[in-house]
């Protein structure tokens, strides 16, 4: 009798490791009985490279690509010399390249809108915050007294367009960059200057024998980060306010409890506000809503996901379903009549996971095609002919759905929209906008000091996990936090941006935010609007008490769940703004180097800030509020005062005395 092999079949992971948004898991049960695979699954099957994880290979020549081992990374050199410190060196280089590149043409994108918008050659848009306008132009010295709006506008788009083509000089928003910080970036050489030429040269050093020293291709890393930061992602931010409105906080529903049955569902994923902001039209057309409800529905339900999503609730209290890592999860309730997409953060893998339930998945961005979707390109002077068309296709797959529905019913109130103005409004009122309650309740104590909490979700860690074990820990030790992008979606499932959520809070935090009426976790927008970051602390320096410098502030950044190139940029940006930022999952250096050393210590003793690493959300936590703590022992403000918090009408009283 022959033996059989008897082969056992592979163990599944379980569905509860990959995430606690239980919209996300009931949808991935889903998926496993429909026989659908996602993102989750192919990490599960898929393990990363360790000697990658590390940048601890080359590949940027024919001769490699060379490999070094990380136990004992100077053993050998790579075939053309190159030391560990080098190689490592180019490749963050060249994420922090490709990341700053992603938000500078998403930047200069919005700046040949606001172009076309002023010159009138795009009637669709106009602009709707005309105080904006002269707010940011009066911050980088264009005159605004006795102009007219289109006088001032054509100076400020003029202006801004040398923030991507200067080749000398500093980028316009320099201005804005607290006095200290800009005399350190000068002294090391480090003030952009248009960001074009700084992602040319930097990839260009990382050339095989081109740069070769890990500390000056780190000094045109900051350089290139900072263009993003104080560049083409400030520029975005401050553009799209102009034009789509500036956000004041808004309470919305997130999580894919938004959907609704017997709507027609329309979801846009992507980053880009522009397309966003027709689609509203769109979707609000009356002929294109009884189309609609000829088809059988009840109208038409606008849904936002990822970081345009983030945008428009912040800016238009648009409800959201998820963040990046629940993309595909939501097409598996099958109400999805249509996805829309544009740029960044689009995984391939939807156009399957959209295919097995007979959903349109729809690019409309030249510089994004994906192979399988539908591509119906987005023009700026025509923007309905696009808009109009996705519509309709959603609604003739509303009258033909096969799919079974299941729909989460899940939904999550939150407050959004703290733009730096609204937060300057929030704290002094109408006649007194100023941060001077904010540093006061630093100084006193109250609160300890400020984080940015901002990324990505990745499938490598359970998703929102982190990001929510963080922010808890850190409002409980009095720490104000800044959300954006797939973070901040990350808290609002877990009813942390909203007013109640102060309980979860110190008692000083707490005290503030009951008195303001705000959430211990301000929700500033997408991951572009980690700009509205910058802008604060800034304005935290101008208000005085706390220093001279960013660097000197009570504050510190983490990026719990990173996975994009991106967010390598985001990072870079901060510490070279001079912010102690950490990151989690992993990161891609090897211990123990030179290079290593640099980055985690070298730049904080130049004046700058400093990386941080933990996969531990609770020791993430520890070390943010040792550095806030040691921030403020620096400032001599590491014993509290006793100081009274004055509410407005305290206030008032106090001026009319």
């Amino acid at each position: 009798m022959d033996e059989k092999k008897v082969v056992a079949k592979k163990k599944e992971p379980e569905i509860k490791d990959f995430t606690i948004c239980d919209a996300t898991r009931q949808m991935l049960e889903k998926a496993r009985r429909d026989g659908v695979e996602t993102a989750f699954d192919r990490a599960a099957n898929m393990k990363p490279c360790p000697i990658g994880a590390e940048s601890a290979c080359c590949k940027n020549c024919s001769m490699g690509p060379c490999r070094f081992n990380s136990r004992d990374p100077y053993a050998k050199v790579g075939v053309c010399g190159a030391t560990i410190d080098t190689v490592q060196a180019r490749n963050f280089a060249r994420m922090v390249a490709t990341g700053a590149a992603a938000h500078t043409d998403h930047g200069m994108a919005m700046v040949d809108l606001f172009r076309e918008v002023v010159n009138g050659h795009i009637t669709e848009y106009r602009i709707k915050d005309e105080d904006k306008l002269i707010k940011v132009a009066q911050s980088i010295g264009i005159e605004t007294e006795d102009r007219s709006v289109k006088e001032i506008a054509t100076d400020l788009y003029e202006e801004l367009e040398r923030t991507y083509t200067q080749v000398e000089g500093e980028i316009p928003f320099a201005k804005r960059v607290p006095e200290k910080t800009l005399e350190t970036w000068r002294k090391l050489g480090i003030v952009p200057r248009g960001a074009m030429r700084e992602i040319m040269e930097l990839m260009h050093r990382t050339h095989i024998g081109v740069d070769q020293h890990y500390e000056n291709i780190t000094r045109q890393s900051n350089r290139t980060a900072l263009a993003d930061g104080w560049g083409g992602s400030m520029v975005a931010t401050e553009i799209s306010d102009i034009l789509f409105g500036t956000p004041t906080p808004v309470a919305v529903d997130v999580n894919m409890g938004v959907l609704k049955e017997d709507h027609v569902n329309v979801i846009i994923h992507g980053h880009e506000p522009n397309m966003f902001e027709s689609m509203m039209v769109s979707v609000n057309e009356p002929t294109l809503v009884q189309a609609a409800k000829d088809a059988g529905a009840e109208g038409i339900n606008l849904v936002g996901m990822c970081c345009s999503g983030a945008e428009m609730m912040s800016r238009h209290g648009v409800p959201h379903a998820g963040n990046f890592m629940s993309t595909e999860a939501i097409l598996v309730t099958g109400a999805v009549d249509v996805m829309c997409v544009d740029i960044q953060c689009i995984k391939q893998g939807l156009v399957s996971v959209a295919d097995c339930y007979k959903t349109p998945l729809i690019t409309t961005n030249p510089r994004a095609h994906i192979e399988g979707a539908t591509h119906i390109e987005f023009d700026d002077h025509n923007p309905q002919k696009c808009t109009d068309d996705v519509v309709i296709k959603a609604i003739s797959r509303f009258k033909n759905r096969t799919a079974a529905i299941e729909i989460p019913n899940i939904r999550n109130a939150g407050v959004h929209g703290f733009s730096h103005e609204y937060i300057n409004y929030m704290l002094g009122g109408s006649f007194r906008s100023s941060y001077t309650p904010l540093n006061d309740n630093i100084i006193n104590g109250r609160i300890r000091g400020v984080a940015g909490v901002v990324g990505c979700t990745n499938p490598r860690i359970k998703q929102d996990w982190a990001h929510v074990e963080l922010v808890k820990a850190l409002i409980k030790n009095d720490v104000l936090v800044l959300q954006t992008g797939c973070s901040q979606i990350s808290l609002a499932k877990e009813g942390l941006c909203t007013p109640e959520a102060a309980y979860l809070a110190g008692p000083g935090l707490r005290e503030v935010c009951e008195t303001v009426g705000m959430p211990p976790v301000l929700g500033l927008g997408s991951c572009v609007d980690n700009s509205r970051i910058l802008i604060a602390a800034s304005e935290m320096v101008r208000e005085g008490g706390l220093g001279d410098s960013i660097a000197d502030l009570p504050a510190a950044g983490a990026a719990p769940e990173w996975m994009s190139e991106k967010a390598i940029s985001i990072g870079q940006y901060f510490v070279a703004s001079g912010v102690y930022t950490v990151f989690g999952v992993t990161f891609p250096i090897v211990k123990e180097t030179k290079f290593h050393k640099l980055l985690f210590e070298g730049l904080e003793e130049q004046g700058l800030g400093k990386w941080g690493f933990t996969a531990d959300p609770y020791e993430m936590a520890k070390m943010m509020i040792a550095h806030i703590d040691k921030k403020r022992q620096a400032l001599g403000i590491d014993k509290a005062r006793d100081r009274v918090l004055r509410d407005m009408s305290d206030r008032r009283d106090i001026e009319a005395a």
